[in-house]
């Protein structure tokens, strides 16, 4: 079925070129496809639009009012193509994440300000979430985690190396209660608990002569997010379980020092991952451009400091 706008680009090249040859060139058509377009336009319309001779092609009146109108819009049509292919390649529209909440102050805080500076169209929405998430069932565009374990479909880009975990705990805590020496004396420490968004309680991990032990610790506080945990290690009232990379501010003030150190434990580092479909998108490769950025950043200031610490 004809639609309303059918042989008007053919009839705008053939206004512009003043010939049905050069028009044809323009479309990339026949001369006689040029000819057929505008004669049913013109049986459409009722009006001759172009008066032909053998030596020139001009419009009639019915043609030159015609042009007068549709050549503006035509223009703007072109124009608002033309942005919109130019935005396809331009971070905007809505770039969601989800993250765990030890993730946020490292990889989360620092990115976003400078982010939304050089990104002002994109907007933001960020979930802290300790639970593994389906980013394609959730609707998240990425997130970030602890492991390289990752679904067929989804990519990983490595934010930081392998981590240490361990044990932390105020100076004051210690000089109550004293340093556990194996990691079966942490059941007679306060320890502050981690509940898993399932519900479950965490059992911290350790290494003890190459395999990993579990230890249902005990204690007075249980959380569900990193921050609590550290301040109320760092107010002394028990031990948490943490990386000693996320706590190299607390350990360099002397705020916290660890224990068992020679049973920490080892894992992958922090990876943020997304679905393969998604990595072209400008609004998620900015990003990834950003952390990539902040974490190289950090990277080097912390071993910065280290030496400056030899």
């Amino acid at each position: 079925m004809p639609g309303p706008f059918d042989g008007l680009p053919t009839f705008l090249s053939v206004a512009r070129q003043k010939s049905f040859r050069a028009a044809a060139r323009e479309l990339g058509v026949t001369p006689g496809a040029v000819s057929q377009a505008v004669r049913a336009l013109e049986l459409k319309l009722g009006v001759p639009l172009f008066q032909r001779t053998t030596r020139r092609v001009s419009l009639t009146d019915a043609g030159e009012a015609l042009f007068a109108q549709v050549a503006p819009a035509a223009r703007a049509i072109d124009d608002a193509f033309e942005d919109l292919a130019s935005r396809r390649h331009e971070p905007t529209g809505l770039l969601r994440l989800t993250v765990p909440h030890i993730a946020s102050a490292r990889f989360i805080e620092p990115v976003l300000p400078h982010f939304h500076r050089d990104y002002p169209d994109v907007h933001v929405e960020v979930s802290l979430n300790d639970a593994l998430v389906d980013l394609a069932e959730s609707g998240f565009d990425a997130g970030i985690r602890v492991g390289d374990a990752l679904a067929p479909d989804m990519i990983g880009v490595r934010l930081t190396g392998d981590l240490n975990w361990g044990v932390f705990g105020a100076p004051a805590y210690f000089e109550q209660h004293g340093h556990p020496s194996k990691p079966r004396e942490l059941l007679r420490h306060e320890c502050i608990r981690y509940r898993y968004p399932s519900g479950g309680l965490y059992r911290w991990e350790l290494n003890e002569r190459g395999r990993t032990v579990s230890i249902d610790v005990k204690g007075r506080f249980t959380v569900n997010e990193g921050r609590l945990a550290l301040g109320l290690a760092r107010a002394g009232v028990g031990l948490m379980y943490g990386a000693d990379q996320l706590l190299e501010e607390e350990l360099r003030r002397g705020a916290l020092e660890p224990t068992l150190v020679s049973y920490q434990a080892r894992s992958p580092g922090f990876y943020l991952y997304f679905a393969a479909r998604s990595k072209e998108q400008p609004k998620l490769r900015a990003f990834i451009a950003a952390v990539l950025s902040v974490a190289q950043a950090g990277k080097v200031k912390r071993e910065a400091a280290r030496a400056a610490r030899r």
